[in-house]
């Protein structure tokens, strides 16, 4: 792919950018409104973020570019978030992508959220959104990606929707070559996210480890390494792959083999990014919301 101009809107820590950038890509602007986000966008990007709040952008002002990046917020859609879909302050935030594009006419753009957005109101939301996009000029397709099937042990679901305002056929790929399509293969790339003697404030208590064990059918006859995941009933299963990263989940809502929590480097290597990116490694409450709000890289 030759080079291209994109502008990263929702930046968060920058997952998108990284995959973009890897792709031939530089970024000509940038949005964030957390400050934490922005912090850690910063400190590894070492460019600044133009804007805080896409609230207070004009479009306008935005340097031309031929891509548009966007993961705008998922909690309106999300199935732990409030399900307001477009009629909130985070859902309606779609809009200002729309303006975007309809001002600055990019040869294309990037958007994600949750896969619940295809079927809110019986799939109205979604359809406002696709006839919206293709009334501003462009040729769309979208899909549900896994981060498992890109190389990832990782479950985590995501709806893409590229566009483009040229006729070309879209066809989104939905698997890689590093696709991880066995119990074997997520175990193995698992084994290779987890770091060597993590440190002792990421061992679960004594009690709760007790009482995944006693939660489990043959506690010891379960494969290692491997995610004991915590549902919203209470439930627990052993899986050879993360469940997705959530920025809100509680603290033991998955723990390896039972006993301790992801670190802050497990959780980037679940997003795809590299071990020379830096997030805040002492305060585990940040870098547990920075992963659990990216996007996974490949």
């Amino acid at each position: 792919m030759g080079s291209f101009d994109f502008a990263d809107l929702f930046a968060g820590i920058g997952g998108t950018r990284a995959a973009f950038q890897a792709q031939g890509g530089q970024c000509v602007f940038t949005c964030e409104k957390s400050e934490e986000a922005r912090e850690a966008y910063t400190r590894n990007w070492d460019d600044k973020v133009e804007s805080n709040d896409i609230k207070d952008v004009d479009p306008e002002e935005i340097p031309d570019h031929d891509v548009l990046l966007a993961c705008w917020p998922c909690p309106s859609f999300s199935r732990i978030g409030n399900r307001t879909g477009l009629n909130d302050d985070r859902g309606s935030l779609f809009y200002h992508i729309l303006t975007t594009l309809e001002t600055k006419q990019p040869t294309a753009f990037f958007l994600e959220n949750v896969k619940a957005v295809q079927h809110m109101n019986d799939g109205q939301i979604f359809e406002t959104l696709t006839k919206s996009l293709e009334d501003v000029g462009y040729n769309i397709d979208a899909a549900v990606l896994n981060a498992l099937d890109f190389g990832l042990p990782q479950q985590r679901e995501r709806l893409m929707i590229i566009g483009t305002r040229t006729d070309d056929e879209l066809d989104i790929p939905t698997q890689s070559p590093d696709a991880l399509t066995t119990k074997a293969e997520q175990r193995e790339a698992l084994e290779q996210v987890l770091v060597e003697d993590p440190r002792d404030r990421f061992v679960a208590s004594e009690s709760i480890q007790q009482d995944r064990r006693e939660s489990v059918e043959n506690p010891d006859k379960v494969e290692s390494p491997s995610v004991w995941y915590e549902n919203r009933a209470g439930n627990i299963t052993p899986r050879p792959h993360a469940n997705a990263l959530r920025a809100s989940a509680s603290w033991n809502y998955q723990l390896i083999d039972g006993r301790r929590r992801f670190p802050p480097r497990e959780l980037l290597r679940l997003q795809g990014f590299p071990d020379d990116f830096e997030i805040n490694r002492n305060n585990e409450s940040r870098a547990r919301r920075l992963t659990g709000n990216s996007i996974p890289v490949p």
